[in-house]
């Protein structure tokens, strides 16, 4: 109850932040949509020449960027705003604050920044995903369906757990300061399946940098490529991923000397 009570204060500090700057918001919402007209064209151009890329049509491709953007909010909206901010308080010593209070620590830096107007993303995403597989043709039961948002949910808990591993080892290299910097730039990759690129480039977003199980995993479930055994090995993942992740950072913050030292 005192967690649900903490995220609301963040989401209101939050959203009291973005109306104190409107005109901001509101252009930032137009380069978006600006941004997805850019990605679709790119697509439409793609198909002008091809009729599948990599295994998948054109409606697969648009129900995956809206897949994609799904992941891209989470980093934009929680990842990328927080990352800067602890980096920071390492350095200033203001990390004693957050270790001081009642709270976890995790919890705090995670979400005491949120790029509010960005979740504007996130209706995006859904008339995209929609509109994708209705292009596609795709017959989608009611299990596949949930097996999607399942396996869309345990990616994301993969990739926040890489994140939190990452930032992280800022209480051991405190001048760390591009701890998220490949994470960042292999997620473009997730706007296409995992089969396009090359055997090894493949084994880097889908097993080192999982950017692939966030995008592409999901997409497979519902067009019904994954079994029962595959969807329950990702779900472990995703579960010893977060253990793993909170692990390392406790053992983080028992490195952490503070502003006093």
């Amino acid at each position: 109850m005192q967690t649900l009570k903490l995220l609301s204060a963040f989401l209101k500090m939050n959203i009291q932040m973005s109306l104190a700057y409107r005109a901001d918001t509101v252009v930032n919402i137009l380069l978006n949509l600006m941004w997805l007209g850019w990605e679709l064209l790119s697509l439409s151009i793609i198909f002008n020449n091809t009729e599948t890329l990599g295994g998948w049509g054109l409606g697969e491709l648009i129900a995956l960027l809206g897949v994609f953007r799904l992941v891209n909010t989470l980093m934009i909206a929680l990842i990328w705003p927080n990352t800067e901010k602890f980096n920071q308080s390492i350095r200033d010593g203001s990390m004693d604050y957050t270790i001081l209070q009642p709270v976890n620590s995790m919890f705090l830096v995670t979400f005491s920044r949120i790029t509010v107007w960005r979740f504007w993303d996130l209706i995006l995403a859904i008339v995209l995903i929609a509109v994708g597989i209705n292009m596609a043709e795709e017959v989608t039961s009611a299990p596949q369906i949930l097996t999607f948002v399942l396996l869309a949910i345990t990616g994301m808990i993969i990739i926040y757990s890489l994140w939190i591993v990452l930032i992280a080892l800022t209480f051991w290299f405190v001048k760390f300061d591009n701890n998220v910097t490949i994470l960042q730039a292999l997620l473009d990759a997730g706007r296409y399946p995992a089969t396009v690129y090359p055997v090894w480039l493949r084994v880097i977003v889908t097993f080192i940098i999982p950017i692939a199980v966030a995008t592409t995993v999901p997409l497979q479930a519902l067009r019904g490529e994954l079994g029962a055994p595959q969807v329950l090995i990702f779900v472990l993942v995703s579960i010893v991923s977060f253990i793993v992740a909170s692990r390392v950072w406790k053992a983080g913050l028992k490195q952490y000397s503070g502003a006093s030292s």
